[in-house]
């Protein structure tokens, strides 16, 4: 693919984001059903019509996989929003921030996606028994997703968390939508980090975690590198709208972590028998909607009772064990 044509898509992407951030998002707000609902609509439809000049420029065959690939990736992005929920639920993150730490998380995630689908792009060019090894993952993780149970947040586990506590302060409060501020340390002001900064770093590393998935999924569909990016990407963008719409209901659809298994060691297999046996993207698109689409259906015909939890309470900055370097802001500090 001609360089221009990356740089173009890459102007198109920032600049859908500019206005997304600078206009719609400017003010800090509670995004609701119905706004949610209408940016999933447009950034569906942005992807479709990315689909459609493809199919133009670079044939039917191409935009299968295009299509292929961005709907296993909404798919399975859908797994990052239950553990949005429990991020957000245990730091006790106001919906009004929400937004923003989705936004910036896009932004990250683009970097890192980019420089994994880099990697396997070089790594299957020049070993190409590198996709075996990817189907076999797939299937190893499909089998290990049908079995799991709940997620659990351990914020101390995360190196990154540890890292950023080693060298800088982190609020116990929030402070609007700062993800750092000033306050005094001793004699001198010093910048110190929100809790809203270590929910941001939460985020970049569970989205890492799930690319570690996705990514390889896409590849039994295309190893056509742009194909690969640009679907991660259109998905990857409409995951926030995706995220206030699904975020109050997701946890009733019993079903749909079973749905994503299956489609994981459904890819998986695909990639680990193609030299025997080649299954079509045509029906490998219909085979992945229709488990999805059989898993949603399930989940509302046989709903199961929400089990009631008391709340948590707890500091959501405060170790289990061992000191930790906390402090509170300055209390002249706005929370706007």
């Amino acid at each position: 693919m001609p360089l221009w044509v990356w740089v173009v898509f890459h102007l198109g992407v920032f600049a859908i984001l500019a206005i997304d951030l600078g206009i719609f998002h400017r003010e800090a707000h509670e995004v609701s059903v119905r706004e949610a609902a209408g940016w999933t609509v447009t950034w569906v439809s942005l992807a479709l019509l990315f689909n459609v000049a493809i199919l133009h420029t670079l044939g039917s065959q191409a935009a299968l996989e295009f299509l292929t690939g961005y709907l296993i990736e909404q798919a399975l992005s859908i797994d990052n929003i239950f553990v949005f929920v429990l991020i957000f639920s245990y730091f006790s993150v106001p919906k009004r921030y929400q937004h923003r730490i989705l936004f910036w998380g896009i932004l990250g995630a683009l970097v890192l996606r980019g420089t994994m689908i880099a990697g396997g792009t070089f790594l299957i060019q020049r070993f190409a028994w590198i996709l075996y090894l990817f189907g076999a993952f797939l299937v190893f993780t499909g089998v290990r997703m049908a079995f799991a149970g709940e997620a659990a947040i351990e914020v101390e586990a995360n190196p990154l968390i540890r890292l950023l506590r080693r060298f800088i302060p982190v609020t116990k409060r929030y402070h609007g939508q700062h993800f750092l501020v000033r306050a005094p340390v001793g004699r001198s002001r010093r910048w110190i980090a929100t809790p809203l900064l270590v929910v941001l770093i939460m985020v970049e590393t569970t989205d890492l975690v799930f690319a570690v998935d996705s990514i390889p999924a896409i590849f039994a569909v295309t190893t056509d590198p742009f194909l690969v990016y640009t679907s991660n990407v259109c998905a990857i963008l409409g995951l926030r709208s995706l995220y206030f719409l699904l975020a109050g209901i997701v946890g009733q659809l019993r079903f749909l972590q079973l749905g994503l298994s299956v489609v994981l060691v459904f890819v998986g297999t695909k990639m680990l028998i193609a030299d025997w046996h080649h299954i079509s993207i045509s029906a490998s698109l219909g085979i992945v909607a229709g488990v999805l689409m059989a898993s949603v259906a399930a989940s509302l015909l046989f709903p199961e009772k929400a089990a009631e939890r008391p709340p948590v309470r707890h500091d959501p900055l405060q170790p289990r064990r061992g000191p930790v370097e906390t402090m509170t802001a300055d209390p002249r500090v706005d929370d706007e």
